[in-house]
């Protein structure tokens, strides 16, 4: 089946997906975007969060053909200008940490960098969605347990976890002025 859908705010199509193909398997490998990673394959560890019509998702849960039509914003299309969901484009996590610059990071990739909330990798972009979409509802720097329940379907292994809170919290405070 063909599929029909905005990612990153750009149109794409991805041709002969399998209907039982994940929308995870669709952007790596027919589309080209690594950022979601991905790990367990069962919505249980979160590397793999997306954007999918504005509400945080597992694309390794959602089939692909679900997608049809819809808006999906990846960890790479989280821009610098903003980090807003209108489809600004960017260079994304990866290519901003891989070179060693933090232009091309929104806010919230920005901060886990800032933090060194970011280890191994693998988890980073799912937290940095998870994070974004926290944010986005949020005035001010929502309390620890407030971010500890929007984070915890995201697992990492390296960090530890108060690197990542504490790359929240600075995301959170310099978006209020307060860093």
């Amino acid at each position: 089946m063909r599929v029909n859908l905005t990612v990153n705010g750009r149109p794409m199509t991805a041709d002969d997906v399998w209907e039982g193909e994940s929308l995870l398997y669709v952007l790596r490998e027919r589309l080209g975007l690594p950022g979601a990673k991905n790990a367990c394959e069962q919505g249980e560890c979160g590397s793999c969060t997306v954007y999918l019509d504005d509400t945080p998702v597992c694309a390794c849960l959602v089939a692909a053909g679900q997608a049809e039509g819809r808006e999906v914003v990846t960890v790479e299309g989280l821009a610098a200008s903003g980090g807003g969901l209108d489809g600004e484009l960017g260079g994304g996590l990866n290519s901003g940490l891989n070179s060693g610059l933090n232009s091309g990071l929104n806010d919230v990739q920005r901060a886990f960098v800032d933090a060194g909330a970011v280890q191994c990798g693998f988890c980073t972009p799912g937290l940095v969605v998870q994070a974004h979409a926290l944010l986005a509802g949020s005035d001010g720097v929502p309390p620890d347990a407030d971010i500890r329940e929007a984070l915890a379907g995201n697992l990492c292994r390296c960090t530890g976890y108060e690197k990542i809170l504490d790359a929240v919290r600075l995301a959170a405070a310099r978006r209020a002025g307060t860093a």
